[in-house]
């Protein structure tokens, strides 16, 4: 498919009601899909897709149309939607250690590049502290200073570590055996192919 019937696919997967913070609609869209207004239908289908929960295939249909239109951190934002729903996520308030405090010298790229260790509780079969990886997107910010705070975006690489995780938890950040930063969980996602129990 090329980009115009992409992001038409994209756009019948959102309910007619969901609008943006500023009152876009899919209606909208239309407008400028008709007006071959390509990436700026694609940027409100983005902020629409962060309204309401829809489905993968939007994302993936998303990701391709940025891909073709050569949107790279477009592209890259869809690809880790398509993960936060196929994996689940955690989002969390992280605080970085001061540079003077920590191994980590230079700042966090925010576009999900990053994929370090977390302690969130597991042990390892010889008593001691076991990690777990995930991936790690910065919200609102390209880059986070280290010292700084922001919200962040995890996707687990084994989602079924992270079972256990809740709001309120505090886990810390790693880099080798140093610790990086701590967060404090704010929001958990279970994949969306996890059925709820019955």
């Amino acid at each position: 498919m090329d980009v115009p019937e992409l992001l038409e696919a994209a756009s019948l997967l959102v309910p007619e009601e969901t609008a943006t913070e500023n009152d876009i609609t899919v209606r909208d869209i239309w407008d400028y899909l008709v007006h071959d207004e390509w990436e700026i239908a694609l940027d409100l289908l983005e902020e629409l897709g962060d309204a309401c929960s829809l489905p993968l295939a939007f994302w993936e249909q998303l990701a391709e149309a940025a891909e073709q239109l050569r949107l790279e951190r477009s592209a890259r934002w869809c690809h880790w939607r398509c993960s936060e729903l196929r994996n689940g996520a955690i989002r969390a308030d992280l605080t970085l250690r001061p540079a003077a405090e920590a191994r980590r010298t230079a700042p966090i790229p925010g576009a999900g590049v990053l994929r370090p260790m977390w302690d969130i509780g597991h042990f390892s079969p010889t008593g001691g502290r076991a990690v777990s990886i995930a991936g790690l997107w910065v919200e609102n910010t390209p880059v986070l200073e280290p010292g700084g705070r922001a919200t962040v975006r995890l996707v687990p690489l084994i989602p079924s570590h992270w079972t256990h995780v809740q709001p309120g938890q505090q886990i810390t950040m790693h880099q080798n055996r140093a610790v990086a930063g701590t967060a404090v969980i704010l929001e958990v996602r279970r994949p969306a192919t996890t059925m709820p129990a019955r």
